[in-house]
């Protein structure tokens, strides 16, 4: 059986990031990505759907050891699948990844200090050996998204579609379009469609809080002749800090930020629409996560005419479109179901240890970056309420730190041993229905560190970062 030294599992933003870091700080130890599918990219290739963008900006979703190009704050997702890329090549790592390698389970055997892990190929089934795994699969199921059955869909004459899925023929020239759904990706679709469609309509049972930011970056562009060097880090951090400070000032004062958010959203809209109606959400600001539009474009196609927005359930669909709670019906001859994703922790790979298999419900988050009782494992998950790649870089400079300690140390294992009066909290504090609809079958986190997720990049730094690494919580063997 094939052994390697470490085991990466996802091609995409973190497992690139994963392996970059590994190649340059352990440059001696054998590594290999598994990616399940053709190409990779992870979510920016898999995601085709018109106007797939970033809706963090880029230079903290850039990495920090690779400056992200340009003054682009907020870009569309074919820049960010070529900054992918370019960095694996850079890097040299793109030569490691096997495509078309799933892994369909992974068994821990403390007599050997390894993983056994099978996977699944176009040639057959497969084994491989490795020291430590590191899952980088994100947290989406790539399979399907969330699609509710929706009364009278069947009936329906024209197309029902859902963005995870994009179909390569679709063309909505010409066609009334309704997107359902009031997030990121809906209010991505929806001044995208618009050019091309005759009308498009953002149907969405409760509003969501929708901030216009500069689709390039003001310091960025004020800094553009700097070393890249010496401008990245700087707009890097005025962004870091600034979505700290925007975050904290919700947590502490929630309704000053409402207010800020719908003076800047009453600004932008047409006369006729109603921002307490269709902008003004139940919940105070990141209780979900915020949405993000460059340059004001969703506004701007309510105000030209070619969109509008409707709030308001749906009753049923019909023949010809969709029949609303108070018997209006919504002329359609396209239907996008941007109703959202499904979590799947770690890929849903299953886990044993020393024979025993893993209920990941019962185990207890470390660090948001290990699981409690399962040794040499260690995954990726970024933040919810900042860039997913500040969390993938301080991951990555903990994984780092570790084979280092193992190589002074001597030692070949490490596990995080749960502590019996850390009372448990579920394993994110969101109240997004992607989040809720998965917590049952989410390892939990603490209510104290190292077990509680601060989900604050600052005490990150330090925790991860540069605390020691032997804590007192951690076991070595």
């Amino acid at each position: 059986m094939e052994h390697v030294d470490v085991l990466v599992i996802g091609a995409g933003l973190s497992g690139i990031g994963a392996a970059c870091r590994l190649r340059e700080e352990h440059p001696g130890r054998s590594l290999a990505i598994l990616e399940m599918r053709e190409v990779s990219g992870g979510t920016w290739d898999l995601f085709r759907y018109p106007g797939i963008r970033s809706d963090s900006d880029m230079f903290t979703f850039g990495y920090r050891w690779r400056p992200w190009p340009g003054d682009t704050a907020l870009a569309d997702g074919q820049l960010i699948l070529d900054y992918i890329r370019t960095v694996a090549e850079e890097r040299g790592v793109d030569r490691l990844v096997r495509y078309q390698h799933k892994v369909t389970g992974a068994s821990w055997d403390s007599d050997t200090a390894r993983w056994t892990v099978r996977i699944s190929t176009p040639e057959g089934e497969t084994t491989l050996s490795t020291g430590l795994l590191w899952s980088c699969a994100g947290y989406y199921d790539y399979e399907a998204g969330h699609s509710p059955v929706f009364p009278g869909q069947d009936d329906f004459a024209g197309r029902l579609v859902h963005p995870q899925h994009w179909p390569e023929d679709l063309d909505v020239a010409g066609k009334k379009v309704v997107v359902i759904g009031s997030g990121a990706t809906a209010v991505t679709l929806v001044p995208a469609l618009a050019g091309d469609a005759e009308h498009v309509t953002m149907l969405q049972r409760s509003p969501t809080y929708i901030l216009s930011r500069p689709g390039r970056d003001p310091w960025a562009k004020a800094l553009s002749r700097l070393p890249a060097k010496v401008s990245y880090p700087l707009v890097r951090w005025k962004n870091i800090l600034l979505a700290i400070g925007t975050y904290k000032l919700a947590k502490a004062k929630p309704e000053v930020v409402k207010g800020v958010v719908r003076t800047g959203v009453r600004r932008q809209l047409p006369e006729h629409v109603d921002v307490d109606t269709h902008f003004k959400p139940s919940y105070d600001p990141w209780d979900q996560r915020l949405c993000f539009v460059p340059d004001g474009d969703l506004f701007k196609v309510l105000r030209s005419g070619d969109a509008s927005i409707v709030t308001a359930a749906i009753d049923t669909f019909t023949p010809t479109g969709i029949r609303l709670s108070d018997g209006t019906e919504l002329e359609a001859d396209v239907v996008v179901s941007a109703t959202g994703l499904r979590l799947q922790a770690f890929g849903g790979i299953p886990l044993e240890v020393d024979g025993k298999p893993v209920e990941l419900s019962d185990t207890m988050s470390y660090k948001a970056l290990m699981l409690s009782g399962i040794p040499n494992f260690v995954y990726t998950i970024g933040y919810t309420n900042a860039s997913w790649t500040l969390k993938a870089d301080l991951v990555a400079d903990y994984v780092c730190r570790m084979l280092g300690h193992l190589d002074t140390t001597g030692k070949r294992s490490f596990v995080a041993d749960r502590d019996p009066s850390v009372d448990e909290r579920p394993f994110l504090d969101f109240s997004s229905g992607y989040v809720q609809r998965a917590l049952d079958g989410l390892p939990r986190q603490g209510d104290r560190a190292p077990w509680k997720l601060d989900q604050n990049y600052l005490t990150d730094v330090r925790t991860i970062r540069r605390d020691a690494i032997d804590d007192g919580v951690l076991t070595f063997r």
